[in-house]
C-alpha cells in the first residue's frame, strides 16, 4: 500500500494546490535539516518533500489517487462518536430543537502518545486584598506544584496589583529551587488591574511557544479589574490565535465571574470557583495534573450552520465543564489521555426545513495539534444530519446524552434565574431558583439546593443574588455535569 501523502501534509485529499503548498512550506520550515537535526526528522522531511512534488503535479496526483481505496480511512489519532437526543425530526409546523453530543477521544489503535511538555505561567493578584491567608495558600499552592513539574516543562510567575512584576522568568523546572525564595517574599499592596498581568504572562509565553509544548497561561485573582476588560478579551484573542491557552480561578465572592468565564472560553480554557483559600492548592494542582495528560491541544472546530439552522447553545461537558462561544471557529481545550473531551450542543431547526428527508444541520472541521507527531494532523471532517419522518423513532437516545443533558439542565435552571435578575422579573427569578433547589433534592444535593432556597429568599426580599451563593450554585451545578454517576 502506499504511503498517504495527504496524512503525510496534514490535508484533506480535496485540497487545493494553494492548501497543499502552504501545509508544505509549514513542515518545510520545521523540518528542514539545515534547521533540525533532530534523529530521524530527515527522513521525515524527505517524505514529505515527495508528498508535495506528488501532490502539487496534476497529472502524478491524479496517478496517485488511483492507487487509494476509495472507503480508505485515515489512522487518526483522534476517535469521534456523535450521539443525537432523538432519532429523527418531525415534519412540522413548529420549530424544533435537537441536542448533539460529540465526543472527541485518542484512538486505541494508534498506541500510547507521549504528552508534550508543559509551558505554563502562573499570573497570581498580589492587591492588598489577598492578604492573610488568601496569600499564604497561594504562595505555598505554586511552590508546591512547581517542585511537582517534569523535567522538560518550562514554568514563569508574574504577580500584579496595580502593575505586573516579572518574579519568575520563564525557566526549566530543574532550576526552581533556588527561585523559591522569590515566592515566599511576596506580599500584598495596590489595587487589580489584570491587563497589566495577563500582558506580562504573554509575553513570558512567547519565549518558548511552539508546536512542541502546551503553551497555557492560569490566572488567580479574588477581586475585579477596573476598566481594562477590553484590553483583557483583546489579548485573549490574540492568544487564542496563537494556540495559547487561559484558565481562570477565582477566590472568594468578589470577582467577576461573567468575565473570567469568557476570557477563558475564548482560549478554551476553563474558570473555577475556589470558596475557601484551603482550596487554592487542590484547585492548581488539578490543574497542572490535567494539563500534564494533555496529548492534543489548539483544538478548534470550525463550522458552517445550515441556513435555517440555528446554533443556541454549545457546552463542554467534559473533562473541564463550561459554556463555548457561539461562533463558526471554536476553541475546545485539550484532548488529554484518559479522558474524552465531550461537547454538547443544541440547534433549533426552522420548520420550512422538514418538507425534506433529511437534513445536513452543520458541516465543518475538528483542527488539532499533537505535538508528539512531528507531521501535522489532517483536518478531521465533521457532520451533524438527522432523517426527517411523519412519526418519532422508537430508537431511545445514548444514555450519555441523556445524563449529560439531565445535569446540563441544573445549570441552564440557574441561568434563566440569573437572567430574570437582570431583567428586573424578581418574581419569575425566585421562582426558578426554588425549581432548582427541589431538583437539586432530587439529584441528592442537599446542600446545593439549600443554597438555591436562600437564594430565592435573597432574590425576593433584597431583589438580588448574593455573591457568594450566586456562584456556588453556577459552579455547583457546572460540577454536576462532569461528576460520575
Amino acid at each position: 500500500m502506499p504511503p498517504d501523502y495527504y496524512e503525510i501534509l496534514g490535508v484533506l485529499r480535496n485540497a487545493s494546490r494553494e492548501e497543499i503548498k502552504k501545509a508544505y512550506l509549514q513542515a518545510a520550515q520545521r523540518l528542514h535539516p539545515d534547521k533540525n537535526k533532530v534523529a530521524g526528522e530527515t527522513e521525515i522531511f524527505l517524505d514529505i518533500k515527495q508528498a508535495y512534488e506528488t501532490l502539487s503535479n496534476q497529472k502524478l496526483r491524479k496517478k496517485y489517487d488511483s492507487t487509494l481505496p476509495t472507503d480508505k480511512q485515515s489512522n487518526l489519532p483522534i476517535r469521534l462518536k456523535t450521539y443525537y437526543s432523538r432519532p429523527n425530526l418531525l415534519r412540522s409546523d413548529e420549530p424544533q430543537l435537537i441536542y448533539v453530543l460529540l465526543e472527541i477521544s485518542p484512538h486505541k489503535n494508534v498506541g500510547e502518545i507521549t504528552a508534550p511538555p508543559l509551558n505554563i505561567c502562573l499570573v497570581l493578584d498580589r492587591s492588598t486584598s489577598m492578604q492573610g491567608d488568601k496569600m499564604e495558600m497561594l504562595k505555598g499552592a505554586a511552590i508546591k506544584v512547581m517542585r511537582n513539574l517534569r523535567q522538560q516543562d518550562v514554568i514563569s510567575m508574574i504577580t500584579f496589583s496595580d502593575r505586573a512584576e516579572v518574579v519568575i522568568p520563564a525557566t526549566s523546572s530543574y532550576e526552581i529551587n533556588r527561585l523559591e525564595n522569590r515566592i515566599h517574599m511576596l506580599n500584598p499592596s495596590g489595587s487589580t488591574e489584570i491587563f497589566q498581568g495577563l500582558q506580562a504572562a504573554f509575553d513570558e509565553i512567547k519565549k518558548n511557544s511552539n508546536k512542541d509544548y502546551v503553551d497555557h497561561i492560569i490566572l488567580i485573582t479574588d477581586g475585579r479589574t477596573y476598566g481594562d476588560e477590553k484590553e483583557c478579551l483583546k489579548l485573549a484573542e490574540q492568544a487564542s490565535q496563537l494556540g495559547i491557552g487561559i484558565s481562570t480561578m477565582g477566590i472568594g465572592k468578589e470577582w467577576n465571574d461573567e468575565f473570567l468565564d469568557t476570557l477563558a472560553k475564548q482560549t478554551g480554557g476553563s474558570s473555577r470557583y475556589i470558596s475557601r483559600p484551603e482550596e487554592i492548592q487542590r484547585f492548581l494542582i488539578d490543574k497542572f495534573e490535567s494539563l500534564s495528560q494533555t496529548i492534543a491541544d489548539n483544538v478548534i472546530l470550525e463550522i458552517k450552520i445550515h441556513t435555517g439552522v440555528k446554533m443556541t447553545y454549545a457546552f463542554r461537558t467534559q473533562p473541564e465543564t463550561g459554556p463555548l462561544p457561539l461562533k463558526d471557529s471554536i476553541h475546545l481545550g485539550p484532548v488529554l489521555q484518559d479522558t474524552t473531551l465531550n461537547l454538547l450542543f443544541e440547534f433549533r431547526i426552522d420548520p420550512s426545513l422538514t418538507i425534506q428527508d433529511s437534513l445536513t444541520l452543520t458541516q465543518g472541521l475538528l483542527k488539532l495539534n499533537i505535538a508528539a507527531r512531528p507531521t501535522p494532523i489532517q483536518p478531521i471532517p465533521i457532520e451533524f444530519s438527522s432523517a426527517i419522518k411523519d412519526e418519532v423513532g422508537n430508537e431511545m437516545p445514548s444514555q450519555l446524552i441523556i445524563q449529560a443533558l439531565g445535569k446540563l439542565t441544573l445549570y441552564r435552571m440557574q441561568e434563566k434565574a440569573h437572567r430574570a435578575v437582570e431583567q428586573g422579573n424578581f418574581e419569575l427569578a425566585s421562582q426558578q431558583m426554588k425549581q432548582l433547589a427541589t431538583s437539586l433534592i432530587a439529584w441528592g444535593e442537599q446542600d446545593l439546593a439549600n443554597t438555591a432556597f436562600i437564594e430565592a429568599k435573597n432574590i425576593q426580599n433584597e431583589r438580588t443574588i448574593s455573591g457568594e451563593g450566586s456562584k456556588a450554585i453556577k459552579y455547583g451545578t457546572r460540577a454536576l455535569i462532569m461528576a460520575k454517576d
